[in-house]
């Protein structure tokens, strides 16, 4: 099931070169995306857990429900569990990989790459995931899995994101060496 998540924080990208978690498993691409309790987007991913879980597991889905939030395998997740890092706290998040890279666009819908700076970890972005259940030898959970991402606006980056602005930079005078400056 196709979700479309408006305006929300984007943190942890890996959206142009996959990556490991840890060291272990394939290199996928992926992201999480913050927004606070009362969000339209919490309202959304609750409903469609409820349907997918009914499509999936029908009768027993009251209780694979009980199982998945008492384990805490649903692809959305408290903030406050994740506090120790910017942005998390007080949010929800939605965690989001794929194995196939997703699309990133800028907020006209052009082709955005790496070298572009955005999307940034800590900017506001428009995604695309897709919901799907899990039902394996590694447990029963509704995922998602990272289809796009459009980059909507600027926010405060979290730590490590973002380029230096030319105010941070004082004005040096034609003749300086750089002893001078030390």
């Amino acid at each position: 099931m196709k979700i479309k998540l408006n305006n929300v924080r984007l943190a942890f990208p890996a959206i142009f070169v996959a990556k490991t978690v840890n060291g272990e498993g394939d290199p996928a691409f992926s992201a999480a995306f913050l927004f606070p309790p009362g969000h339209p987007a919490e309202k959304e991913l609750r409903a469609a857990f409820e349907k997918l879980g009914q499509e999936k597991w029908g009768a027993k889905w009251a209780n694979v429900k009980k199982e998945i939030e008492a384990k805490d395998r649903y692809c959305l997740h408290d903030g406050d569990t994740k506090s120790d890092y910017a942005g998390f706290e007080g949010n929800l998040f939605v965690s989001s990989r794929n194995k196939t890279r997703p699309l990133v666009i800028d907020s006209n819908k052009d082709p955005l790459v790496e070298a572009d700076g955005k999307p940034y970890a800590g900017c506001y972005v428009n995604a695309n995931i897709e919901l799907w259940c899990q039902d394996n030898n590694y447990g029963k959970r509704i995922n998602a899995s990272l289809r796009g991402i459009q980059f909507a606006k600027h926010g405060d980056a979290f730590a490590g994101g973002g380029s230096a602005s030319e105010d941070e930079f004082d004005d040096i005078a034609e003749g300086v060496t750089a002893d001078d400056l030390t």
